[in-house]
């Protein structure tokens, strides 16, 4: 190797180290200060009743009888949920997606108003459904509770471990939900197979009552991160 490739070699090195070293702290730096076990919890009686008086302080029955939620979340992606249809629009860039939940092959895909076929087309139904999953949770996940294959667990006496067993994008995730002196939720922590920690905290707040009654978050805290949800509508 003449001593010009040597220069150069050493240069790309330390580029890599300066870019990834304070990475790879902070990395460590985090984990260690909140990566944790999942917790050991009960199932039962009293778990459950933690639960509903989490949907009690949140009208449940005011969201159970709320047809249509539209959202935007991170200023990114846009949502018109048609709930009690099962469909939903969903918006970001040139992009639009109708979901049909209850039977994804009739989603359409459309780019610029022009439907689409094909695999792009395909690709975009499986992104807005991924899109649909995630950010739908932020706004509703205290009224999954009782969903099917959800497990509830007490832990503590005052803290609800929630799995989810199937559905979603990653099912077998977990959360454990803290609660305010009123039964609704503060803050969760979170055991999700997409995150690299274990037990990362986010927090539940700037509740805003919607016109139906139903009781939704308008921001999130996950570590440094901000999680805005806003332009919501409900009917």
């Amino acid at each position: 190797m003449t001593a010009k490739s040597k220069k150069i070699l050493k240069i790309i090195t330390g580029v890599i180290i300066f870019f990834t070293l304070p990475s790879l702290l902070l990395f460590g730096y985090v984990f260690f200060k909140y990566n944790e076990e999942l917790p050991i919890g009960i199932s039962g009686e009293k778990a459950d009743a933690l639960a509903y008086k989490m949907l009690d302080a949140l009208d449940y029955d005011a969201y159970k009888n709320t047809n249509y939620i539209e959202w935007d979340f991170k200023n990114r992606h846009h949502y018109k949920w048609k709930k009690k249809e099962n469909i939903c629009d969903v918006y970001w860039e040139e992009f639009r997606v109708t979901l049909n939940l209850k039977n994804p092959d009739l989603s359409r895909a459309y780019v610029h108003s022009f439907k689409i076929e094909g695999d792009m087309a395909k690709e975009l139904k499986e992104k807005a459904l991924k899109y649909f999953y995630n950010d739908s949770f932020w706004l509703t996940a205290p009224y999954t509770v009782f969903n099917k294959d959800v497990e509830r667990k007490l832990v503590n006496n005052n803290s609800l471990l929630v799995t989810y067993n199937s559905g979603g994008v990653t099912p077998g995730d977990s959360y454990l939900w803290e609660f305010d002196k009123d039964g609704k939720p503060k803050s969760f922590k979170i055991w999700a197979s997409i995150l690299p920690i274990d037990g990362l905290e986010a927090t539940w707040t700037d509740w805003k009552t919607a016109e139906t009654g139903a009781i939704l978050p308008t921001f999130h805290k996950l570590l440094f991160l901000g999680l805005d949800i806003e332009l919501i509508e409900t009917y």
